[in-house]
């Protein structure tokens, strides 16, 4: 393992910087005994920094830089299935598997997540009504725990601390590698639909009624529209085209089927100017987006980057909103509080809340992991600049408790700022993920910025 050296740490958001020891291990042993030597501040391990707020922070501490440690283990090229480092990147494996007629079961907005991170936060994309999220893929995963040590844990031989990591912001154990079952593809091309809808109510409507139709839906939302046009909307659906369709609808793209290319094309400038991301650019950005998309389309082609991941496109987007950063907020309602999802929209654009990527999904059953944030609802993402609106934690502490009324939960991955007190109301299951951690990890070695914020460890 290399030296470590200390460093200032945030996450996506480039919120609330603490000062680390960061140590990068070279193999899976060397992440493993890192735990032997964890100073008395405690130790967390962290992938590529894509969570928004502080969950692979460690002030004071320790933090395992996991990237070092990245690769394929076994591949069943028949059975699709893979076993990874935890280093590994999702657009490693995209680059490696796609060619070869294979996908990720769940990717987020983003490729840039490693799967030991996609296991902590139990990840979720826009396929969660019908396949739900990464772990209820994972067959296996190698952990090493304070008081266990390394170990092989399955769904079904452990379940108690199988389902306590997953979603358990990386503080059950250092994951070392994993097996995850994959989607089989035919080619590399989504085929997909686009529905421009002109309120609130007509998006509500067009997602019920269609998204079982489709693999994955998404619905990015206008916030800086009120009135009659509030909640405006930008639906889009697809699923992976096969072979015979691609040939028919683009026949071009079909003489390379499987082609996948993952790069950005530009890269953000470290310095911006001083609220860039402001009412006045938002309004102005919502507008466009929202008029350059078609009324109604069907089964366009689109690459896996432009439908899952249009942000990587710009390298080091988050730097768009400042030196003093983002706040992202994913509540979670059920299906029957939709008023209370209906209320929180409107009243983020009363507030003239400035997000720059607002979506809205339907999701599916949750998995039994305690933490895991999923359940059968409507979810919605906002991302705010810092210095953009007055008020924004008293805006976002009032709608705390009202996802928490309506029997919901926040995504403790984009959380930076919930009240503590509210988190075992959103997941009554946490004594449950209390105990099991208690048992691995009882000297508390294992800690985050999180973990303290929270109450976790």
């Amino acid at each position: 393992m290399t030296a470590s050296d200390r460093q200032v740490l945030t996450g996506w958001g480039r919120t609330a910087p603490t000062v680390a020891d960061v140590v990068r291990p070279a193999t899976a042993d060397d992440a493993a005994a890192a735990l032997e030597h964890a100073p008395p501040r405690g130790i967390i391990a962290r992938g590529l920094g894509r969570s928004y707020g502080d969950p692979a922070q460690n002030a004071g501490g320790q933090v395992i830089d996991t990237t070092g440690v990245s690769g394929i283990h076994h591949l069943d090229i028949d059975e699709g299935r893979v076993t990874a480092d935890a280093g590994t990147s999702l657009e490693d494996l995209m680059r490696w598997l796609v060619p070869l007629g294979w996908f990720v079961p769940v990717t987020p907005g983003t490729r840039q997540v490693t799967v030991g991170g996609a296991i902590a936060s139990d990840i979720h994309g826009k396929n969660h009504h019908r396949a739900g999220s990464w772990c209820s893929h994972v067959e296996a995963m190698t952990i090493v725990t304070p008081a266990g040590g390394k170990q092989r844990i399955t769904p079904s031989q452990d379940p108690d601390l199988f389902w306590a990591t997953a979603g358990g912001m990386g503080l059950t154990g250092i994951v070392l590698d994993a097996t995850i079952r994959l989607k089989p593809i035919e080619t590399s091309r989504l085929l997909v639909d686009t529905d421009r809808t002109k309120d609130l109510e007509s998006t509500f409507e067009l997602m019920a009624t269609t998204d079982h139709l489709y693999d994955y839906t998404v619905a990015w939302i206008d916030l800086e529209t009120t009135g009659v046009s509030m909640g405006r909307s930008v639906v889009t659906r697809g699923s992976f085209a096969t072979l015979d369709a691609l040939r028919e609808i683009a026949p071009r793209k079909a003489e390379r089927p499987l082609d996948f290319h993952a790069r950005a094309l530009a890269s953000t400038p470290p310095v911006v100017p001083p609220k860039l991301l402001n009412h006045f650019t938002l309004r102005a950005f919502n507008e466009a987006w929202y008029r350059k998309a078609p009324k109604h389309r069907v089964q366009e082609p689109q690459t896996i980057g432009k439908f899952f991941h249009p942000l990587d496109m710009l390298r080091d987007w988050n730097r768009l909103y400042g030196r003093l950063g983002m706040l992202q907020w994913q509540p979670v309602v059920p299906f029957e509080a939709l008023d209370t999802m209906r209320s929180i929209i409107g009243q983020l654009c009363a507030a003239t809340c400035p997000s720059f990527v607002t979506v809205l999904k339907r999701m599916g059953p949750g998995n039994p992991g305690p933490l895991s944030f999923p359940k059968a609802g409507w979810t919605l993402n906002i991302d705010v600049p810092i210095s953009s609106l007055h008020g924004l934690g008293s805006l976002l502490d009032d709608l705390d408790e009202q996802v928490v009324e309506a029997g919901g939960r926040v995504y403790l991955a984009k959380d930076s700022r919930l009240r503590p007190e509210l988190l075992p109301l959103m997941y009554p299951r946490l004594d449950e993920w209390k105990r099991v951690r208690a048992e691995v990890d009882p000297d508390r070695v294992l800690q985050s910025d999180l973990g303290r914020r929270l109450g976790l460890v």
